[in-house]
Order: structure tokens, then sequence, then C-alpha cells
């Protein structure tokens, strides 16, 4: 499952002191632990830790983090050299009429704005 940070913002906002959004970003254990001590207030006092850390955090840091470097549209992380490769790559996939010029020109835009 990609998991994305703005749910990721609004679950430790909303629910940050019951540890929900620790289960959404696959850390199981630590959101047992702030269930189990949810009735002492520190889990909501971390959690504002947490709120604050990812906002902070940047969109390709929190895909490799919590996506191992999958972006939401399915594409690995990469550089540079590595877009050129994939637009390529969709180019053939249009050519051979695998996709539409609009499925082309929509994912090709979506790479170049996650470089």
């Amino acid at each position: 499952m990609v998991k994305d940070r703005t749910v990721a913002i609004v679950l430790v906002f909303f629910v940050g002191g019951f540890g929900i959004h620790k289960f959404y970003l696959g850390n199981n254990t630590a959101g047992v632990l702030y269930l189990i001590f949810s009735w002492t207030l520190i889990p909501s006092l971390i959690a504002f830790f947490d709120f604050i850390g990812l906002l902070m955090m940047s969109e390709p840091a929190f895909q490799l983090q919590y996506n191992g470097g999958m972006l939401q549209s399915g594409y690995a992380l990469r550089g540079a050299k590595d877009v050129t490769g994939a637009i390529a790559e969709l180019k053939g996939l249009y050519d051979m009429g695998a996709i539409t010029a609009e499925e082309y020109e929509e994912k090709r835009q979506k790479l170049l704005r996650e470089l």
C-alpha cells in the first residue's frame, strides 16, 4: 500500500495520541505503545512532534522513508537520467499504441513534476 503524506499528517493531527498514524505508516509496535500509554497523554505530546516532523519533511524524503522510494504515481524515485529513461519507455508504449496520447502526456507530466 502506498502511503500518502497528507493522510499521515491529518491522522497525526486528529488521532495522533492514539498512534493511528503509526499504524498507517507501518510502525505497528509504536502504534501499540501509543495505544497502551494513551491515558498518560505522553503519546499526545510525542504525536505533536511527529506532526511537526511530517509537516517539515519533504515529499521525496517521505516517499523514500515510508514507501521504499515509490512515488504515488507508482514509479520509483529516480534521478534526472532515470526520468528521461522512463519518459522514453512511455514514448515507446505510446508508439506501440498501448497507451493513448492523453495517458502519455499525463504520465510524462507527472514524471517531470516529481523530478
